[in-house]
């Protein structure tokens, strides 16, 4: 369930920044004068972005689950002490 919850809310996440990005670069190109024309050029950028983003989450996921799910996440056990003996220095 914690899983789903985080997965919506960074797909909102994304999607805001999306728009945001939308929305500024609209501003930036009637600017220049250029209006809708002006953002052919951005689009492709701003999808290879995202992609390239999810792309590394998705890695960093799954190297971080795969790690748990096998065990490499516990704590070391220390080695066993004897008793009467003094410590190696």
């Amino acid at each position: 369930m914690a899983k789903c919850i985080f997965l919506s809310a960074m797909a909102i996440v994304v999607l805001l920044g999306v728009a945001a990005y939308g929305a500024w670069a609209a501003g930036a190109a009637s600017q220049l004068g250029d209006g809708w024309a002006g953002l052919d050029m951005a689009w492709p950028y701003l999808l290879a972005g995202v992609l390239t983003v999810g792309a590394a989450i998705a890695v960093f996921l799954s190297v971080a689950f795969y790690s748990e799910s096998h065990g490499f996440d516990e704590p070391a056990k220390a080695p066993a002490r004897r008793t009467g003996q003094r410590p190696r220095i």
